[in-house]
């Protein structure tokens, strides 16, 4: 890493990408200029992005080419909708057809966009399959997980989808956002105002620590890039055999920590001797301290 400090959770869609690809080669695919945004919005009487609250194109990342695709926080939360979706799923229809080093993800989304429910929820089924077309192609899609929205809803199981997943303390990645648990299920299961709780509940030291993110980084774009850089040309196959092994995974997770009523517990369990301290730890400290814990884990 190299240069002064930029949050990757304060910076938008265009400034992350900016920082992120080598300078001055990001190419944009559909810019505002050409005014594709939802037709829906208008109609409700909400306001429109002229880019749907999407930013995608080709760049170079350390000098390979990539496809890239950064949801913007600040427009409606970075939701999806229809447009939204058709220019994500056709950024990944195009991977196949140009062969990148890697699809670069950057999600930072409550889901799907609620003004445009039936159109959003197809739109994540499309980008889903887009996914696994572009990964049965062998090339690695790498998603990047540091923003204020968190990764919630379908794009949330899109995420799990990917070869790869960076994460930083501050990202947070769940199907079902806090408040929606708490509807659901009441406060005394879930108290969606107790942010210490969230973040351990679905933060990024939380989906590490269980093995949903293959690293964890600061909130830093230059350690985002770092951590890209290394995941370049690396793809996982996407077999039967790892669909299964996966499921058999997730049994295993549920059946182990059934009986944890919080993450610290969960910690615990794993063989973290310092558990109450991972939400206080540095991210070089807290690799340090869960260095183990992904060598027995998930090696």
């Amino acid at each position: 890493m190299s240069g002064a400090h930029k949050s990757f959770l304060e910076r938008t869609a265009r400034q992350r990408i900016a920082d992120l690809l080598d300078a001055g080669s990001f190419a944009e695919i559909l810019p505002p200029a050409e005014r594709h945004f939802s037709p829906h919005l208008p109609v409700l009487g909400q306001p429109v992005a002229f880019d749907d609250g999407i930013v995608i194109g080709s760049g170079l990342l350390s000098g390979a080419k990539v496809l890239i695709a950064a949801q913007e926080p600040a427009f409606m939360g970075g939701s999806v909708g229809e447009i939204h979706g058709a220019k994500l799923t056709g950024l990944l229809e195009r991977a196949v057809e140009q062969r990148p080093a890697a699809v670069l993800l950057l999600l930072d989304t409550g889901g799907v966009r609620l003004h445009e429910a039936n159109a959003g929820l197809i739109a994540i089924s499309e980008i889903q399959r887009a996914v696994f077309e572009v990964r049965n192609a062998g090339i690695p899609v790498i998603v990047m997980i540091g923003g204020s929205n968190g990764c919630y809803g379908g794009i949330g199981i899109v995420a799990k989808c990917c070869d790869h997943m960076i994460i930083s303390e501050e990202g947070r990645l769940s199907v079902s956002g806090p408040e929606v648990i708490e509807a659901a299920k009441g406060v005394e299961e879930f108290d969606a105002r107790d942010r210490a709780l969230v973040w351990r509940t679905m933060g990024g030291k939380h989906r590490y620590l269980m093995g949903d993110a293959d690293l964890i980084v600061p909130d830093d774009i230059a350690a985002f890039r770092d951590a890209a850089v290394s995941l370049l040309g690396v793809s996982r196959p996407l077999t039967l055999e790892s669909v299964t092994q996966e499921h058999a995974a997730l049994k295993n997770r549920m059946e182990r920590f059934s009986d944890c009523a919080d993450a610290t517990q969960i910690w615990q369990a794993l063989g973290v001797a310092d558990a109450k301290n991972v939400p206080l730890a540095e991210i070089p400290e807290f690799l340090e301290m869960s260095a183990h814990v992904r060598r027995e884990e998930h090696a």
